[in-house]
């Protein structure tokens, strides 16, 4: 069992119970009337042993949201469903910051009608609109902002705030060359660049007093060619020290940057790196590690290396919102597995929709799909299918006391993951196979693999009180001449029965399944 993850840390005046922290996301549930399905959320993940909750980016103003289903910290509406966020966490013995978020030039215009605002006039590739320069009187303003913002989290009882200042939103379009032109004093040379993020944290601080932790959000690498340089960020860090952060939450790369930094082709921890080279800058002042970091295991060899004082998973709490209790309880191996396809998360937060995962439906939905106390044992139930769909229905019915029989066609269940988990780089799918093997047999679940249910078979299903129908998708079959052809197959025939004699193949269809054969 992991040793360094669970020793207490602290974060200027807050005691942690341990170094897991969970990262921030937007869940796209933000702008629910009364907050009930985000406190529920949030709540689920204190409950599963977060030592710390970062919320998703509440904006300081309505020109710096980044789409209309955020949440605004400094609209009197929207109090009382922050405070029920924050209850409701702390009801569930956790803690939780709240972030505060201007998106600057990644603002989308249409959202509310309003030109962003930037540093300079730099067309944003991602927001694709032209953002208007700040005059003075927006500078003050948004000073104001974020120092409101602050206070208020503070008055709704959030536990501490984290300052988004990475993944280039308008603190770190300020420290940036690329995106600050300006000649006054807010830019320039480096110096001036780094005045405004700065002068956020002291307004922040000034508002909060001394006791209340402040977390600086910093980029570690901005990943785009000619922005901030590694000693340049040094330099930062040191500032933002001695100007009176907390903590340094280490973020990567931008949205225009064309390097990938969370996908299932990056390597787990393979930013690390980053967090090491802020940590020998920042002294004593804690820091957090984040990015593409997905099992407890990996956290471990994080704070092992001296790489961070904590380190933050976003992404696999959507996965498994009890992923440190189960890994504290020395049963890692019923962790579900975050496999960083950001199908369903970070894809649905970029379109502003509500997130979920690919193998955790119920995250965002945690009032909708409530968690059932256990049914009577009164008969059994069929799942047919042993995909992904029927898998977790199966684990579901099993959980809730219900006798439960799996029928697969296939000789062995997966279905569509198992053929994924073929493709390099998607090797945890495999693992997430595995996990409802082992979720399925301690739950008493009865699989029937290689047993297709057809007419002729129907007699399987007699006596069932019910039958969940969850039988997958099958390969189309185009109609062109020579399709019967010996040497032509499908992908499900390319995958599970490679050719031997490695020779040339052409590949139909570039879909992501045509992409994924060929790689």
């Amino acid at each position: 069992m992991p040793a360094l993850c669970w020793r207490p840390g602290r974060i200027g005046s807050l005691e942690l119970a341990h170094r897991i922290v969970m990262g921030a996301m937007h869940l796209g549930i933000e702008s629910q009337p009364g907050g009930a399905a985000l406190a529920a959320f949030y709540a689920e993940r204190a409950r599963g042993g977060a030592a710390l909750i970062i919320t998703g980016g509440s904006a300081v103003s309505r020109v710096g949201a980044g789409g209309r289903h955020y949440s605004f910290i400094n609209e009197p509406a929207e109090g009382a469903k922050l405070r029920a966020v924050a209850d409701a966490v702390h009801q569930a013995d956790g803690r939780i910051a709240l972030q505060l978020f201007h998106a600057g030039r990644y603002a989308f215009e249409r959202t509310f009608g309003l030109q962003p605002l930037a540093p300079s006039a730099v067309p944003s590739r991602f927001s694709k609109s032209t953002p208007r320069a700040m005059t003075a009187g927006d500078i003050a303003q948004t000073l104001a902002d974020f120092a409101a913002g602050a206070r208020r989290a503070r008055e709704l009882g959030f536990d501490a705030v984290e300052l988004m200042g990475s993944e280039g939103y308008l603190l770190n379009q300020f420290l940036s060359p690329l995106t600050n032109l300006r000649e006054d004093e807010w830019g320039g040379d480096f110096a001036r660049r780094t005045r405004f993020p700065l002068a956020v944290l002291r307004h922040v601080r000034e508002a909060v007093g001394g006791d209340f932790p402040v977390i600086y959000r910093l980029s570690g690498a901005d990943l785009m060619p000619g922005s901030t340089t590694d000693e340049e960020t040094a330099a930062f860090t040191d500032l933002l020290r001695a100007g009176g952060a907390d903590a340094l939450d280490v973020g990567i790369g931008w949205h225009e940057s064309q390097v990938p930094t969370v996908p299932y082709t990056v390597a787990p921890g393979a930013w690390t790196s980053c967090a090491a080279r802020i940590k020998q800058a920042a002294g004593t002042l804690p820091v957090i590690a984040s990015t593409r970091i997905h099992t407890l295991e990996l956290a471990e060899r994080v704070l092992e290396q001296a790489r961070a004082d904590f380190v933050s998973l976003a992404r696999p709490f959507l996965a498994d919102p009890a992923i440190v209790a189960k890994s504290r309880a020395g049963e890692s191996r019923r962790v579900n597995l975050c496999l960083a396809c950001n199908q369903a998360c970070i894809d649905r937060s970029l379109a502003d929709e509500a997130v979920s995962c690919m193998v955790n439906p119920r995250a965002g939905r945690e009032l909708e799909l409530r968690q059932r106390r256990p049914a009577r044992r009164r008969g059994w139930v069929a799942v047919v299918g042993a995909g992904p769909a029927g898998l977790e229905a199966a684990r579901v019915l099993g959980e809730a006391g219900w006798r439960v029989v799996l029928f697969e066609a296939e000789p062995e269940i997966g279905g569509q993951f198992r053929l994924a988990s073929r493709i390099p780089g998607k090797s945890d799918y495999a693992r997430t196979v595995a996990y409802f093997a082992r979720e399925l047999d301690r739950l008493g679940v009865e699989v029937r693999a290689g047993r297709a249910i057809e007419a002729d078979s129907m007699q399987d299903l007699e006596g069932a009180e019910a039958v969940i129908l969850a039988t997958g998708v099958r390969p189309r079959h185009p109609e062109l001449r020579g399709i019967e052809l010996p040497h032509v197959r499908t992908y499900t025939q390319a995958l599970l029965e490679p050719a031997a004699d490695g020779g040339p193949a052409v590949i139909i269809g570039a879909g992501g399944i045509g992409v994924d054969v060929a790689h």
